[in-house]
């Protein structure tokens, strides 16, 4: 599954390179504070860097809530097991 996942990944990323090498227009772009002038496949492939960045970033740090999330409940439930079963082991005193 890696494997397909990473030709996936890879055919993407050349489309983008194909697609980027057939726009070498000019274009002004304005930023918040200034102005520059790019050609269009550099701010094409900045913004693509930049989308897939971000979203490694965001699905980063959700799978690593995730993981400490189920740690902690792991931990709880072995705990509570860990009572049940002593409380399994006492004698009932009538």
């Amino acid at each position: 599954m890696k494997i397909i996942s990473f030709l996936v990944l890879a055919v993407c990323f050349l489309a983008t390179l194909a697609l980027g090498a057939q726009n070498q227009q000019m274009v002004n772009f304005d930023f918040l504070v200034a102005q520059g002038e790019f050609q269009l496949s550099t701010l094409l492939g900045i913004a693509f860097g930049a989308g897939f960045a971000i979203g490694w970033l965001i699905c980063g740090m959700l799978y690593l809530k995730t993981r400490f999330s189920r740690n902690r409940l792991s931990k709880k439930v072995a705990k509570q097991q860990q009572e049940l079963n002593q409380l399994r082991a006492e004698p009932v005193k009538e």
